[in-house]
């Protein structure tokens, strides 16, 4: 397992840029590596450098392109096994198979178990993630998983936005993320209010209901793990409005936007979306309403520590302010800042 020496990161196709924002972060060079594919789809990896006793962390978000991205993964974490790699950890910022975490019809796979077996049975020892869909996902994994928080990095970002005072309410989309709704409510000491949501099939959008909590006249901070369309968090502004809700915010952990969900979030009342850079949305870079900040610090601050052996609960009650202002600058600048 871990030696304690050097940390190598490398990168998957749709990992490099954040592996980047890591290894600046560490000041460190990226290792080196290609993913080719062929004219018929297939996926050959190879790594460009020996990697032979090292300890190497392998970045791959899976959400933009899951199947793909997924078998991708699991081709680097055999080349890195047969290439003699002291330990592998597998860094997936975001892990979109988390949303399969349990049999609720019939005849249906348990997605994120078969996908945490995968990773087991191919070589990996680690894995960090942050957010997942569903907390129990972590119970699928016999290998250690360490599950990260946007959370204070988010709040962080909200409170030096100048947004929180008296008259902020947290609003949770639904019953499910009430909890965590919670968490944001309680580190910025305001009350919380909770969508009512139904969902009748297996598309990306929801019908909100109802609205439980006290709206009308506030300021409100939408709070969700991740976004596919921007429908359910546009569908719930949309009734904070009708219930006379003044301002509208809203935070989420991961921002997997096509262009059209982009336009929908910039026609609804949100007036500013923040999210973090755990998937690359190249449609929320251009968007006045959408402001991003990036976890590549905090995740690169985890490997060090797991590198030093050192304990990791130090992040997650108080993020280090290098951190703060790494994430906030951004690696590297189009990751924007817009603290004015």
């Amino acid at each position: 397992m871990n030696s304690g020496g050097h940390i190598r990161i490398f990168a998957g196709t749709t990992g490099r840029p954040f592996a980047e924002r890591m290894c600046a972060f560490l000041d460190q060079e990226l290792g080196n590596s290609e993913a080719i594919v062929f004219s018929d789809g297939n996926l050959m990896v190879r790594i460009l450098e020996p990697i032979r006793d090292k300890d190497v962390y392998i970045v791959q978000p899976i959400g933009v392109d899951p199947n793909r991205e997924f078998v991708e993964l699991l081709f680097w974490i055999d080349a890195f096994k047969r290439s003699s790699a002291n330990s592998i950890t597998a860094i997936i910022p975001y892990f979109s198979y988390a949303k399969g975490d349990k049999k609720d019809e019939p005849r249906v796979s348990i997605r994120a178990r078969v996908c945490a077996e995968c990773l087991e049975l191919e070589g990996v020892d680690r894995i960090i993630t942050m957010d997942l869909h569903s907390a129990q996902v972590q119970g699928f994994f016999k290998k250690p998983l360490d599950h990260l928080y946007a959370r204070t990095i988010l709040v962080e970002y909200v409170k030096r936005w100048g947004i929180v005072d008296e008259n902020l309410v947290v609003v949770s989309p639904d019953a499910g993320f009430a909890k965590r709704a919670h968490e944001f409510a309680n580190e910025l000491n305001c009350p919380v209010a909770i969508g009512d949501k139904t969902r009748t099939g297996h598309d990306e959008n929801a019908k909100i209901l109802e609205i439980i909590g006290h709206v009308e006249g506030k300021n409100c901070l939408i709070v969700d793990d991740f976004t596919i369309s921007g429908g359910t968090i546009c569908d719930i502004a949309y009734g904070l409005r009708q219930k006379g809700a003044n301002r509208i915010f809203a935070c989420l952990s991961h921002l997997n936007l096509k262009e059209q969900g982009v336009k929908r979030i910039e026609a609804s009342p949100i007036e500013m979306l923040i999210s973090t850079d755990t998937v690359e949305c190249e449609a929320a870079r251009n968007s006045s309403r959408i402001k991003l900040v990036s976890v590549a610090p905090l995740f690169a601050e985890t490997a060090a520590l797991i590198q030093k052996k050192e304990p990791l609960g130090q992040l997650f009650d108080h993020v280090p302010e290098r951190i703060l202002t790494a994430s906030f600058n951004g690696f590297p600048s189009q990751i924007r800042m817009d603290l004015d």
